[in-house]
């Protein structure tokens, strides 16, 4: 049984809080390129931690430029198996307040053109996704931002556009037509990659605003997202910690197998380079 190593992507401040030691800094190379930043490697409270940028330290990567795939790639090369996803989304239904924090447990699409896998090229792989967060995961992100105190809902929908831009007026009510709960600009991507790379995955969302269809607040800015942000930096700090500390060594999810069943190639057929480059998430499948 070994320590569990948790991997936490975000904004840069978020590893700057009170019990993270620092132990050492480290720039991957990818199969897919560069991650966006350099992984910053340590401990919080005993568990080993790997935090990364994901816009890269001084937010200088939009969300369509973002290299989701070394992104999560190089959290599997570091041996992470838990990936806590820390974001700014606006709230698209009237209970769901400013300040409060969201554990999504569903996605909707609206990005085009992102790459959203580590195969082809001659491998198929088709994992399940029906569920695309770890259950396991999201009960523990609950639970730790309720014991802090925060106003929490333990579910909902996660609507992923293209941005950089906001919304118009009529797309967020058509939106909210939809019956989905957040909406942000980066979730979907990391989900679907960590399902890929065998990796438990949840997001810790930040409601920062109400986007561009609530007539009684101010509608979505940098400067309000900003605002609201830094409020609760401290909180999420605190949460993250907490939730850290609450996840057990051992993975009792479908996480840790979600590629068992779902490599459809032929083993015979399975090009070479695929097998060189993707081994991390490959041979323990490939090797018997």
């Amino acid at each position: 049984m070994g320590a569990p190593k948790v991997g936490i992507i975000g904004g840069s401040g978020l590893y700057e809080m009170p019990g993270f030691t620092v132990a050492e800094r480290k720039t991957l190379s990818t199969p897919f390129g560069d991650p966006s930043d350099e992984y910053v490697v340590g401990s919080l409270g005993g568990t080993d931690v790997v935090f990364l940028p994901r816009h890269g330290r001084g937010h200088r990567i939009m969300p369509s430029e973002l290299n989701f795939r070394a992104n999560l790639f190089g959290f599997k090369l570091l041996g992470v198996e838990r990936v806590i996803s820390v974001s700014a989304v606006g709230s698209m239904k009237e209970g769901i307040a400013p300040g409060h924090i969201v554990i999504p447990d569903q996605f909707f699409d609206r990005t085009h053109g992102r790459p959203s896998t580590f195969f082809g090229g001659g491998l198929v792989v088709h994992v399940g996704f029906a569920d695309p967060v770890c259950t396991d995961l999201c009960r523990i992100l609950a639970r730790a931002a309720g014991e802090e105190g925060a106003k929490v809902h333990d579910r909902g929908v996660y609507l992923c556009i293209e941005g950089p831009q906001f919304s118009t007026r009529a797309e967020s009510r058509i939106f909210r037509q939809w019956g989905v709960d957040v909406i942000g600009m980066t979730n979907l991507p990391e989900a679907r990659l960590a399902r890929e790379a065998e990796l438990c995955y949840s997001t810790l969302a930040l409601v920062t605003d109400y986007d561009c269809w609530h007539e009684g607040s101010k509608d979505v800015t940098v400067e309000i997202v900003i605002e609201t942000l830094n409020r609760n930096v401290l909180q999420a700090q605190k949460i993250v910690r907490r939730a850290v500390g609450l996840i057990p060594a051992d993975r009792t999810c479908g996480c840790a197998h979600a590629l068992k069943d779902a490599i459809i190639t032929a083993r015979d057929k399975i090009p070479a380079t695929a097998r060189l480059e993707l081994a991390p998430l490959l041979d323990k499948y490939l090797t018997n």
